[in-house]
């Protein structure tokens, strides 16, 4: 089951540092972000095979989530927030605010065969 984990922050009058450093619970294979689609939805899928880590490290989305089992929403609008979602969760990308950036770390490298587009029923 996805779950959100805090990511340690640093602050001083320079600014902000958070770190990842042992918070991802995977080897990091593939790093991208989302940006500029306020209005539209992403993701639809979940994999056979890679675990994923979502910060929101500017504005704000939701993750709606359902595991086979059980349905939630989580709020990503503090980059001090990590989503780990794993291979099972169903996953979809919602609610961008305007200036929202998405960080997505996974545990894999990019494959297509290891999407399932499928929802649970």
């Amino acid at each position: 089951m996805a779950q959100i984990v805090k990511i340690p922050s640093f602050s001083d009058h320079r600014g902000s540092l958070h770190v990842l450093e042992n918070i991802v619970p995977f080897e990091i294979k593939r790093v991208y972000f989302i940006h500029g689609v306020p209005g539209y939805d992403r993701g639809g899928h979940r994999h056979k095979t890679s675990t994923q880590a979502l910060v929101c490290v500017k504005g704000s989305c939701t993750i709606y989530n359902h595991n086979g089992h059980t349905e939630n929403e989580f709020i990503l609008d503090s980059s001090e927030k990590c989503l780990i979602v794993n291979p099972e969760d169903w996953h979809i990308m919602k609610d961008f605010s305007d200036d929202a950036v998405l960080l997505v770390l996974a545990s894999t490298p990019y494959d297509i065969n290891d999407y399932i587009d499928q929802p649970y029923s």
